[in-house]
């Protein structure tokens, strides 16, 4: 057998696994609904364990992970690179708990979209202007900081391929100096394994690095944007390849 018909083997077998988990666990999910907030979490975020574990399984894709001292002393509003789906799981079990920022419409897929308004997001409407939607992050951020919860934000809005890098939106960086809870800058490479909007998974070793806190009191939200996206892109560039061979 080729590597290439094994690749192909191994990424429809992931895909097998990976649709009627989803389906079952959005499902059960539901049944979480009573439960307090930390509670339905623990439940609902094994979802991305699983996937996880089967993907590894699967297609051999794992991670080494620098700077996990920096994880102390959260909540963080958490600004990471965004190149594939990879990140979007791995990242609910480095910060527990946490949540995302989204677009309101993804709440309305069935089943998984259910699920996921369990899971507390913070969900902007975009259709009602650009400084409701801020207004409603702002509030919303920080109501989910408050309570001990950190907030995932992709400031690049969407998935980058690797290599490129795309601009930079103020929004994260915006609602760290309204709340005063400091940036935490993460870089990965998971798109060289995964990538964006590929069935093909390659086996190797996804390289994420978690940065030091940037703190944010006295200072805009252009400075701190700025230092954070410094810091991401040139940790990105300095990376080790993550695939194998």
């Amino acid at each position: 057998m080729s590597a290439g018909i094994g690749l192909w083997l191994r990424s429809a077998l992931f895909e097998a696994g990976r649709m009627p988990l989803t389906v079952i666990w959005s499902t059960l999910s539901l049944l979480t609904a009573p439960f307090p907030f930390r509670w339905r979490y623990v439940f609902i975020s094994q979802w991305a364990r699983l996937t996880l574990g089967w993907l590894k399984l699967t297609c051999g894709i794992d991670v080494q992970l620098s700077g996990a001292g920096h994880l102390r002393g959260g909540p963080f509003v958490v600004m990471c690179k965004h190149q594939s789906a990879w990140e979007t799981l791995y990242l609910q079990r480095l910060l527990v708990p946490q949540v995302w920022v989204l677009k309101r419409e993804l709440l309305w897929l069935p089943f998984f979209g259910w699920a996921l308004a369990l899971a507390r997001p913070v969900a902007v409407d975009r259709r009602n202007g650009r400084s409701a939607a801020m207004k409603s992050l702002l509030a919303q951020g920080k109501s989910r900081l408050d309570d001990g919860i950190s907030i995932i934000v992709f400031p690049e809005g969407t998935r980058i391929a690797p290599g490129e890098r795309g601009t930079y939106h103020v929004g994260g960086a915006l609602l760290a100096t309204h709340t005063g809870y400091p940036v935490l800058p993460i870089a990965h490479n998971a798109g060289t394994l995964w990538p964006k909007n590929g069935f093909l998974k390659y086996p190797g070793r996804v390289q994420i690095t978690i940065g030091a806190p940037i703190a944010v009191a006295g200072r805009s939200a252009k400075e701190v944007l700025a230092e954070t996206e410094r810091w991401i892109e040139t940790t990105v560039a300095a990376l080790p390849p993550a695939r194998h061979g």
